[in-house]
C-alpha cells in the first residue's frame, strides 16, 4: 500500500511503494499524468525498480512491445498503440555522459513527441530540457528481502509546477 510520507507540495511528493506491483501501479497512475515532451529521470540502486516503474508507464500510456531493462541495447522505442505519445526508454547508466551521446543513438522518433524515460540520467541528459521530472527510488541495501522502496517525485520547471504529484498517492 503506498502512503504519503511528508508534506504535500504540488511539485513534490513523496510515495512508500510495498511491492513489485504496486511500484507498477505507480508507473501506470503517473502515466495519466505524462504528455509528449515529458522528461523522466529515474535514479536509485541496481534492483530499486526504476525498470519496473517503467514497464507500469508503458502500460499506462498503451504502447507497443514488452518493456524490459535497455541496459545492452542503451535505448528502445515503444510505439504508442493509440493516440497517446510513443515511450522512449533510456538506460544511460553505460553512457559516459552528455547530450551527445543522446544524439547519437539515432532514435527513430522526435524527443518532443515522446514521452522519455531516463534510467541513470543525473547528470547526463539534463540539457535535454529544464523542465523533468526526477524520480528517487530508494531501498535498503545489503542482504534483505525487503520489497519496500522510498519514492521522491520532483518535477522540476512550469510544465511540473502546475502538475499535482500529490495524486499519485491516492
Amino acid at each position: 500500500m503506498e502512503a504519503p510520507a511528508a508534506p504535500h507540495n504540488p511539485a513534490e511528493t513523496e510515495l512508500i511503494v510495498d511491492s513489485p506491483e504496486r511500484m507498477r501501479e505507480l508507473g501506470r497512475r503517473l502515466a495519466k499524468l505524462l504528455r509528449a515532451g515529458d522528461l523522466v529521470m529515474l535514479s536509485g540502486e541496481l534492483g530499486a525498480g526504476k525498470t519496473t516503474l517503467t514497464r507500469g508507464l508503458g502500460e499506462g500510456l498503451g504502447v507497443r512491445g514488452a518493456v524490459t531493462s535497455p541496459t545492452f541495447v542503451i535505448a528502445r522505442v515503444h510505439p504508442a498503440l493509440g493516440d497517446g505519445p510513443p515511450l522512449v526508454h533510456v538506460d544511460a547508466y553505460r553512457l559516459g555522459g552528455g547530450l551527445d551521446e543522446m544524439e547519437d543513438l539515432d532514435l527513430d522518433v522526435s524527443l518532443s513527441d515522446s514521452v522519455i524515460v531516463v534510467e541513470w540520467g543525473e547528470g547526463k541528459v539534463e540539457e535535454l530540457t529544464d523542465e523533468r521530472l526526477q524520480v528517487r527510488i530508494h531501498r535498503s541495501v545489503g542482504d534483505t528481502t525487503d520489497e519496500v522502496r522510498h519514492v521522491t517525485l520532483t518535477g522540476l520547471g512550469p510544465r511540473w509546477a502546475v502538475a499535482d504529484l500529490g495524486v499519485l498517492s491516492a
